[in-house]
């Protein structure tokens, strides 16, 4: 007989973790069940307190390591180092599946933690207008929630996670509950004072970091402490400094003792009743032994990533659901999201040859959106932001990778570089029907499961948006006083591999009308009841912002909503 527990969360990442705290702290027995092994906080794959020395290969990936078709997309992505490759799953080993002239890049971690392990902890806020705009300009189905809606629950998420940041006053990118942010460069400086000048709609500002730098009471009972700004986030951090599942919410939920965890196991399947109408449990498969197993439950929360849930859905068939559970719609797998880049710029700051930088930050700066309203005669819709830093000035840059040898080597080695300032575009990707996740009609993985097969690709509007946004870093480096400006774009006939800025939206999208979206507004599934999904797939649309803020935002509003429900006796 399966064992039954009140509620079944699917996935221990950013919002598995948030979902499994919420129910236990409100009493129910919650089983949390992850595909990935056990890593423990402060475990033995933590690498964050190894020297340099220490680490195999000097914390170079060998050039030979994909010489089996081993982490082909993933190894082009700059962190991926000795230290960190323990973090990130083998493409090899769990196969999925794309048109060969678009590459999907699917960077999946698959342990205990997920990918709040390695994600780069940018906590920024959507503001209103980025609830408004499916609606208002007629793209993607229009959100049934707004900014209001999610307002207290960005207050309760980042009062528990910790969020160092600047009070900015933004409209369009609200502040919240922060900590002490951390100081710009003498260099980003001068670039945000120039800009605000110069516009009225155009500013540099820090970045919004879940590294702690004034540790509460409640963070520091769990074990956390002030970040050290090592920058060896990606690590694992030792000291709990930065918000992951493993430091933060799986302690909080396991010390209510209503948790139970489960690794290496794979859900299939999320089982339906066909009597009652309501979803029963899930069935996994033991990574190790490939054993079959049930679990039954009243409630299931989908929290094992954007796409990881859609195929879950996909593959979760019965006589009422021959498409996949909750498909009524057939829009499962549909509108698949992802930022997208395309412009990467960069120039000198003089004038500060006397100033040079100690240390390391864990956050760098960033431009918000500044292109919600149609303005300047642009034609397209939707805008973007610009991720930068200006952060390090050394007497010792690396020389590694250049060419020379011996004392011309040490002699350049030893001259201070020159303040560099660099800016790399991140773009709303409007949500399009036919950018399809589905499930491949022949390959399955080791397990027997079906591959994922992920179609989508940027269109008209993301290339126009590169084309201007290309024009307006060239003139904000300019006014913000750099020289020596170089903007690189990305050719107009290149394929823009999605899933790059590893921020997958989308396949399950939230709306008011049952016939054309998946959940509603709470992320509950319209046709079942007892089930939600409240990871990147319930996204309607992707806005220009880092989006784990609002996914833990919109899972703590649903688990609230689904427990206060079942202390009804409604679920």
């Amino acid at each position: 007989m399966a064992q039954e527990y009140d509620v079944i969360v699917v996935g221990s990442g950013i919002t598995g973790g948030w979902a499994a705290k919420e129910f236990t702290e409100k009493g129910f027995k919650t089983l949390v069940i992850e595909r990935g092994r056990n890593v423990e906080h402060r475990g033995s794959e933590y690498t964050d307190m190894q020297a340099p020395w220490q680490i195999e290969n000097r914390n170079l990936v060998p050039e030979d390591f994909d010489e089996q078709g081993r982490y082909q997309l993933i190894k082009q992505k700059g962190y991926f180092k000795g230290a960190t490759k323990q973090f990130f799953a083998d493409d090899k080993e769990h196969p999925y599946s794309y048109p060969d002239a678009r590459p999907f890049k699917w960077v999946r971690s698959y342990q205990l933690g997920g990918r709040s392990v390695t994600w780069g902890r940018q906590s920024l806020r959507w503001g209103p207008k980025d609830f408004v705009a499916n609606k208002k300009d007629g793209n993607g189905v229009p959100w049934p929630i707004g900014y209001e809606d999610l307002a207290p629950w960005y207050d309760y998420v980042e009062s528990f996670i910790g969020v160092s940041a600047n009070r900015d006053g933004l409209e369009d990118l609200p502040d919240g509950v922060f900590q002490k942010p951390w100081e710009m460069s003498c260099a980003e400086k001068v670039i945000a004072k120039n800009l605000r000048k110069a516009y009225s709609d155009r500013r540099l500002i820090i970045g919004r970091a879940a590294n702690i730098t004034e540790p509460t009471a409640e963070q520091m009972k769990l074990g956390r402490g002030q970040c050290q700004a090592r920058a060896y986030c990606k690590r694992g951090c030792t000291f709990g400094g930065y918000f992951s599942s493993l430091s933060a919410t799986l302690p909080a939920a396991n010390n209510t003792g209503n948790l139970t965890l489960i690794t290496n196991a794979i859900v299939e399947r999320v089982d339906y009743d066909e009597k009652l109408g309501r979803a029963s449990g899930v069935s996994i498969i033991d990574t190790l032994s490939k054993e079959k197993r049930s679990y039954k439950a009243r409630v299931v929360f989908l929290c094992a990533s954007a796409l990881g849930s859609v195929q879950i859905l996909l593959n979760s068939k019965s006589a009422t659901f021959p498409n996949g559970i909750a498909n009524s719609s057939g829009v499962v797998g549909r509108y698949i999201m992802d930022h997208f880049s395309g412009v990467l710029a960069d120039g000198i700051v003089p004038g500060l040859d006397d100033k040079f930088a100690t240390g390391r930050r864990p956050i760098a700066t960033y431009i918000p959106n500044y292109r919600h309203e149609n303005k300047d005669g642009v034609e397209f819709v939707r805008g973007y932001g610009f991720q930068a830093t200006a952060q390090h000035r050394t007497k010792t840059p690396t020389h590694a990778n250049k060419a020379g040898i011996g004392v011309d080597v040490k002699e350049v080695a030893n001259q201070p570089g020159p303040w560099k300032f660099r800016a790399i575009m991140y773009g709303e990707m409007l949500p399009y029907f036919d950018n399809v996740a589905s499930l491949h009609p022949t390959k399955t993985d080791q397990w027997g499961i079906p591959q994922l097969h992920i179609d989508a690709r940027v269109r008209d509007n993301e290339r126009k948006m590169i084309r201007q946004a290309a024009k307006d870093i060239g003139e904000i480096l300019d006014v913000g006083g750099c020289v020596d400006i170089n903007v690189n774009t990305t050719p107009e006939d290149r394929h823009i591999a999605i899933g790059d800025r590893i921020h997958e939206m989308g396949g399950a999208c939230m709306g008011n009308d049952p016939n054309t979206s998946v959940l509603n507004k709470w992320a509950q599934a319209h046709d079942v009841d007892n089930l939600f999904v409240t990871d990147g797939a319930c996204m309607s649309s992707c806005a220009t912002q880092n989006p784990s803020l609002t996914y833990m935002a919109i899972t703590v509003r649903a688990a609230d909503y689904a427990a206060k429900l079942m202390q009804k006796g409604s679920l």
